[in-house]
């Protein structure tokens, strides 16, 4: 078996009220691995992540990087971000995701926290773009406030761009993005 390197799965938007305000898949690459995602099937473990953010949610202040959230398997682990409006970003990783090229990387050994943060980083900022966008309107987002008037997911082209960048290009050890 060829060596394997982690790689994205999943990066997924939640908005303050628990609504996915955007879902991006990436697929598996390499012999055996060449697999679309079941989208319903990322959702699901997006939403139960929630349980976790809400319990580990500080009473005082905001911290942003909640780490691991939970390992499903010995393959797909989840790490949660919050950003300062209460946006939670749910990055899922495939520990087993792309072949590592050149690097003695294997699956199964985990990551830092620190791998995950230019990742992060780059997701806010993202989203920081689109919300200085004067044309993104975020409580149309909002299931209390848009009464069925909108999608409620992110459909900027420019951000999908953006997210779609970050999850194909990150490598555990990656300085910035």
């Amino acid at each position: 078996m060829d060596s394997r390197s982690p790689s994205i799965a999943c990066l997924g938007f939640i908005g303050r009220h628990n609504n996915p305000l955007h879902i991006s898949l990436f697929p598996a690459t390499g012999t055996g691995y060449e697999a679309e995602r079941n989208k319903l099937e990322y959702s699901f473990m997006l939403n139960s992540c929630l349980d976790i953010f809400e319990g580990r949610m500080p009473t005082k202040g905001l911290t942003q990087d909640f780490g691991l959230l939970h390992a499903l398997d010995e393959r797909i682990a989840m790490y949660g971000w919050v950003t300062n409006t209460g946006v939670k970003i749910v990055i899922v990783v495939d520990m087993e995701g792309v072949p590592a090229e050149g690097a003695k990387v294997t699956a199964g050994l985990g990551l830092r926290n620190s791998d995950l943060t230019p990742a992060f980083h780059a997701l806010q900022t993202a989203y920081i773009r689109l919300l200085r966008n004067p044309f993104y309107v975020p409580d149309h987002h909002n299931p209390k406030l848009s009464k069925g008037t909108g999608s409620l997911q992110i459909t900027s082209p420019r951000f999908i761009k953006e997210i779609e960048r970050v999850g194909k290009t990150w490598y555990p050890g990656i300085g910035t993005m």
